[in-house]
């Protein structure tokens, strides 16, 4: 028994020796624990970005950039300037704000009451030598129209030729040089007769020519070329054979970069000679002009921020003799040219975003 209860004493104290060996080897994990820590650390870090505020944040910009249900509906007039302006607008109403635009073609003058009305949005370019009335009427007197801001570029419309005419007949630098029979000689055409040829282009321009030609005692006659594509290849067809022409026209335009070309210099403009427009009196040249946009005024309440980012637009005459030429010299699109242009100017369009 004695044997016995040794053995049983003996298998207790290795029962117990290998106990403790196994709680000491049990133990072994636990100074891994700061291993594991670790590895849950990077879902600790993770949970910001799972709380995405940053994202949530950026919802906003998301939305804005989602198509709104009013359509903004832009004028464009017959000539590139304006065609380059609305290209601008458009890509950016609809890019950076969503807005869907239409652009409706139309004249110049017809536009004033269809702004009036609702009909359409805006007029991104107004030459205003010729819409003394229509601002007094639309913008003074019924408040139908808002007169939005300067546009940037600074028009002048003038009587241009040739530079090379003036090499055999330097009296035709000024007006009074036109008064002449020898002069009307020099621009007659097979149309005009006995009368020298004045060129005009798209007959919806403003133009005072014809009185002006009247009242100095000119002996011409205006013939219209229909738009500007025709005005300029009669000017190309004149000037590669070195003939006479002369021709209303303005700048800025990048005509004035591919051709030598002179202004006629006329009397100068006064407040006084343009008070005469609606009895025929206009006797002098045409004066500078701040271009400006119109809007409808009822657009700042349909679209309020459509219409705050059109009052923000403003480049300058570089600016838009750039697009201009990359149209008419470079055989691109007004679309592209805008595209060209706002890629390369993002600090100038982003100040004009409300």
């Amino acid at each position: 028994m004695r044997k016995n209860k040794w053995r049983v004493e003996y298998f207790i104290l290795i029962a117990s020796l290998l106990w403790g060996l196994t709680a000491c080897g049990g133990a072994t994990p636990t100074p891994a624990a700061p291993a594991e820590a670790p590895a849950a650390a990077p879902t600790e870090e993770a949970a910001p970005a799972e709380a995405a505020a940053p994202t949530e944040e950026a919802a906003p910009a998301d939305e804005a950039m989602a198509t709104k249900d009013v359509t903004i509906k832009l004028v464009e007039n017959p000539w590139s300037g304006s065609q380059v302006n609305v290209a601008v607008a458009k890509i950016l109403l609809e890019e950076k704000l969503g807005y869907p635009v239409e652009i409706t073609s139309i004249d110049e003058n017809a536009q004033w009451s269809a702004l009036a009305s609702g009909d359409l949005d805006a007029s991104l370019e107004v030459w205003p030598s010729g819409h003394a009335d229509n601002a007094a009427l639309y913008i003074d007197e019924q408040g139908s129209v808002e007169n939005i801001g300067l546009l940037g570029p600074v028009g002048v419309i003038g009587w241009f030729m040739p530079t090379y005419v003036l090499k055999d007949h330097p009296d035709l630098a000024t007006w009074e040089g036109f008064t002449t029979p020898d002069a009307a000689a020099l621009f007659a055409t097979a149309e005009t007769g006995d009368k020298g040829q004045f060129l005009a282009g798209d007959q919806s321009w403003v133009q005072y020519d014809a009185d002006i030609i009247k009242n100095l005692g000119m002996n011409f006659e205006v013939v219209t070329a229909g738009s500007e594509e025709a005005l300029l290849a009669a000017l190309d067809s004149a000037y590669s054979r070195e003939q006479p022409i002369l021709f209303y026209f303005w700048t800025p335009h990048s005509v004035h970069a591919e051709y030598d070309l002179t202004q006629v210099e006329l009397p100068p403009y006064s407040d006084e000679c343009y008070a005469k427009i609606s009895e025929g009196g206009v006797d002098c040249g045409y004066p500078p002009d701040d271009l400006y946009k119109i809007a409808s005024a009822q657009l700042a309440e349909k679209a309020p921020e459509a219409y705050e980012f059109l009052k923000n637009l403003n480049y300058t005459t570089q600016d838009q003799i750039q697009m201009i030429a990359a149209v008419e010299l470079d055989g691109k699109t007004p679309e592209e040219a805008a595209r060209a242009w706002i890629d390369a100017n993002q600090d100038v369009w982003q100040a004009w975003l409300p």
